[in-house]
């Protein structure tokens, strides 16, 4: 297994290279550019702009500042915020642990009641319960995160006051544990929202997909109790698909994070990420596109080798 983890490893080398070169390119195609902020302001003197220019290196063709950029990259340098002259590094220092536990909270709650919920209706098919679950999923699903992200704002925080606005901390006390959980209740909710109502509907599909086979009926007629024959014998076989589908969705709680951490002010990637956007910050943005490729090639890896956990007849060598 270890074996087949490098081979992957090493295959997304030149994937993560394609990846970058094509965002690269087509970021230096999008109208305005780093300077567009002080083109049309009067006190700006056009010296002083070229001069800006030469500094970050935006007189140089782009294909000369990519392999500049990549050459940085391999030594370690994610180079420099055009916005704010601080190293990238340190930004995503400061930022990343905060989005990793908004993402690590959500993915708990996607996983954690989707999955089970799933199984639920599964077993009570066409129940009461299955249509009332049919509706809130696809409700869920077509739901926009911003509008859902409001939603439970003005009810929960503005009109009951049962939780925080926004924010990671409250500003009136000394950061907490407390705190922190309280501020995360929301926005993990809402980020997550999207993958359980997902992961639950594919759930009831791969468990109404194996009961029907000809090993469960052999376990009934053992005399095994439903239960048994759900957790132990179904739940296995029919999580194969879904594992893939929550490897390919890991990269999508990054980029879920962008909307949700805006709306919540929560100190994260995402707000940093949107931000480097409308500031046409480069560095700062070829960043945030490469963590997104790595957790997606990481979110791959991590389902082919689940696989094998979950099948032992699935092996890699």
């Amino acid at each position: 297994m270890w074996r087949y983890a490098v081979q992957r490893i090493l295959e997304a080398i030149p994937l993560l290279f394609l990846v970058t070169l094509v965002t690269y390119f087509l970021m230096n195609l999008t109208p305005g550019g780093p300077l567009s902020l002080y083109m049309h302001n009067p006190k700006v003197a056009p010296q002083t702009l070229h001069l800006l220019a030469v500094q970050m290196g935006l007189t140089k063709p782009w294909y000369v500042r990519y392999f500049l950029w990549l050459w940085s990259l391999l030594h370690g340098n994610w180079g420099y915020s055009y916005f704010s002259g601080q190293p990238v590094l340190a930004l995503i220092g400061q930022r990343l642990p905060n989005t990793l536990i908004l993402m690590g909270s959500s993915f708990i709650i996607s996983l954690g009641i989707g999955i089970p919920l799933g199984i639920y209706v599964a077993t009570h098919q066409y129940s009461l319960q299955d249509h009332v679950f049919s509706f809130a999923s696809f409700f869920a699903w077509a739901m926009p995160s911003f509008f859902f992200g409001l939603l439970l704002q003005t009810i929960f925080a503005v009109r009951l006051g049962w939780l925080p606005v926004s924010g990671m901390y409250s500003v009136y006390q000394p950061p907490s544990l407390g705190q922190l959980l309280q501020h995360l209740i929301l926005p993990a909710f809402v980020l997550g929202l999207g993958s359980l109502a997902g992961w639950s509907r594919y759930m009831r599909s791969g468990i109404l997909e194996v009961i029907r086979q000809d090993y469960i009926r052999t376990a009934r007629a053992k005399g095994l109790s439903e239960r048994k024959v759900v957790w132990k014998h179904a739940l296995k076989n029919a999580l194969l698909p879904i594992v893939t589908i929550i490897g390919l969705d890991l990269p999508g709680f990054f980029g879920g994070a962008v909307i949700t951490e805006e709306i919540f002010a929560w100190p994260g990637m995402g707000r940093l990420f949107l931000s480097s956007l409308n500031e046409r910050d480069y560095p700062v943005q070829m960043a945030g596109l490469l963590i997104g490729a790595i957790l997606l090639v990481v979110g791959n890896l991590l389902a082919d080798l689940t696989y094998s956990l979950l099948d032992p007849r699935i092996q890699y060598r």
